[in-house]
């Protein structure tokens, strides 16, 4: 019987639609773009706002102390942050290294290299010296080989593991596990080769940009100090001293070093958290870190949201989106009355024949339903042109790099199905008002009319 009714109100519907087509297409498409916006500000919002190795969460943490100027806090642009620096020193970051207290220990930084021998002409490409531990720690898939082992840090073995697109561009995407690159001219054996890998953002190090790509080559961390190289990333120094040798630089207190550990369990995080604090005692003796103590472990969560990874122009951004689309369902209202008490004959008709006022208002509310829905549908195609617009436009910006914003530009089901739901909802819940003001008109008036 319910199906026979819906069957029957979804037929007049279907009728009323033909009676005012312009009408009807101008609510579907008021719907459709509020949808389309709603679900390109969403999915963006969603992939800058997630964490993109939240099943890890309770186990991985940034290790970050204070030790910066007694006289002024860590600053950001040009207010302070109330947070230690995000980076730590190279005598911090390696003591915390050598420590072993943690299941795995990544320490690292960024640099740049030119890429030779391999029958091409020379390549220049971002570089992440890191430790053994960055593979098995960030879940890191492979497509050929593996990464290094943690033999190959100390002393630094010349491995390198190439990333999927940089593999594909020296060796036309073969296996080239156990081939010989040179980088800044000293030879490396390719041990492994990335799978398709973009974490968004890149949580690791957001220092050089949130939704930075992962860099193409991995070397292990201490060839950095072998081959006297520096950071190509950021690199913050407060106090007055000579850094016009590598020895200086790496004995400074410039803070450059990204540091990770991998903490099981609450023991494992408190044992941590024992020895910075220790550790903070004894070089404070020695005259360092002379601020107030601030050790952290901070989890991947919590890091994204200190570090500001998404910005308050992102928040507005989505509320313009909401505001646009309930701008656009305001419109649909004004359109569906005027649609409704223009066929206020056929209602009064149908009233005088038997029809209650309730079956009016169903009658009605499926009308907006299917409105609804159809214009939701159409917003989803739209929202889905839009992403693939914009991602086109930020890869013609990238050359046709994997990576960078362009890797948010895909329909992302938490963002779509919000979207969508809110659209309809917010659709049936705006034809409410229409429905029951309808079938509250005096059928008599219209009867004498005709």
């Amino acid at each position: 019987m319910q199906a026979s009714l819906l069957g029957y109100y979804s037929h007049l519907a279907l009728r009323s639609f033909r009676r005012n087509p312009g009408l009807t297409a101008l609510m579907v498409l008021a719907i459709a773009f509020g949808v389309a916006v709603c679900i390109m500000t969403l999915t963006v919002y969603h992939a800058m706002s997630g964490n993109p190795i939240w099943w890890k969460n309770d186990r991985l943490y940034t290790v970050t102390m204070d030790s910066w100027d007694p006289n002024s806090g860590f600053t950001r642009g040009n207010a302070e942050t109330h947070l230690p620096p995000p980076l730590m020193t190279y005598r911090d970051a390696t003591t915390v290294l050598h420590a072993g207290l943690a299941e795995r220990t990544v320490v690292m930084f960024e640099s740049s290299g030119v890429i030779s021998g391999t029958g091409g002409p020379p390549l220049r490409t971002d570089t992440r010296f890191t430790t053994g531990d960055f593979f098995p720690m960030f879940d890191v898939p492979f497509l050929y080989g593996s990464g290094w082992s943690r033999s190959a840090d100390d002393p630094p073995q010349p491995v390198v593991v190439l990333s999927r697109s940089m593999n594909e561009r020296l060796f036309a995407g073969a296996n080239s596990v156990g081939r010989t690159l040179r980088w800044n001219d000293h030879e490396f054996r390719v041990v492994g080769v990335l799978d398709y890998w973009f974490p968004r953002p890149l949580f690791y190090d957001v220092t050089e940009g949130s939704f930075a790509p992962p860099e193409d080559l991995f070397i292990p961390f201490a060839w950095g100090r072998a081959l006297d190289l520096r950071s190509a990333g950021n690199v913050d120094c407060w106090k007055a001293e000579p850094l016009d040798t590598s020895e200086q630089f790496f004995n400074s207190e410039c803070v450059w070093l990204q540091t990770w550990v991998e903490l099981p369990d609450r023991a494992s995080r408190e044992r941590m958290q024992a020895f910075l604090d220790n550790y903070w005692a004894e070089q404070r003796r020695g005259g360092r870190f002379g601020r107030p103590r601030d050790n952290r472990l901070t989890n991947v969560g919590q890091w994204l949201r200190d570090q500001q990874v998404v910005d308050n122009d992102n928040r507005v951004l989505v509320g313009l989106a909401f505001a646009f689309l309930l701008v656009c369902l305001i419109n649909t209202v004004g359109l569906l009355l005027a649609k409704f008490l223009s066929a206020a004959a056929i209602t009064g008709v149908r009233r005088a024949l038997g029809a209650s006022r309730r079956q009016v208002f169903m009658q009605h509310l499926t009308e907006v339903a299917l409105i609804a829905g159809t214009g939701s549908a159409l917003g989803l195609g739209l929202g889905a042109l839009g992403l693939a617009a914009v991602h086109h436009m930020y890869a013609a910006a990238h050359l046709g790099r994997p990576g960078g914003y362009q890797e948010l530009m895909h329909f992302d089901r938490t963002g779509v199905l919000w979207a969508i739901a809110l659209a309809i909802l917010a659709t049936l819940a705006a034809g409410l008002y229409p429905a029951w003001r309808v079938g509250r008109l005096p059928p008599a008036v219209y009867l004498k009319s005709q």
